[in-house]
């Protein structure tokens, strides 16, 4: 279906929408009178979410919202641009370790 978390599997639900009219009793009025009932659907939060699967691909995916809070997907990382390898030693690393240091 289109309108599933292809995680959980949650997917919409029917209930019932209900009007109410009047005053409630601790207002001060003679109480509420439900006026209708109608069926309506209740569906999922679906976002779609750039996630990384297992084997390290990326994957664009419909999730629910509770999904991605709880953490049952990881998100994509950007890697930042223009960033070194921390492993390299160069100049600034030297200049890093000088500096606040006097003799």
């Amino acid at each position: 279906m289109a309108r599933e978390c292809e995680v959980c599997g949650k997917h919409p639900t029917v209930g019932n929408s209900v009007t109410h009219r009047g005053r409630a009793k601790y207002l001060g009025g003679v109480g509420t009178k439900v006026t209708g009932i109608s069926r309506r659907q209740f569906r999922p939060n679906l976002q779609r979410v750039r996630v990384t699967t297992p084997n390290g691909t990326h994957k664009t995916m419909r999730v629910c919202t509770q999904c991605i809070r709880s953490g049952a997907v990881t998100k994509r990382v950007h890697s930042a641009p223009f960033k070194l390898p921390t492993g390299e030693s160069g100049s600034a690393g030297a200049a890093a370790e000088g500096k606040g240091k006097k003799k």
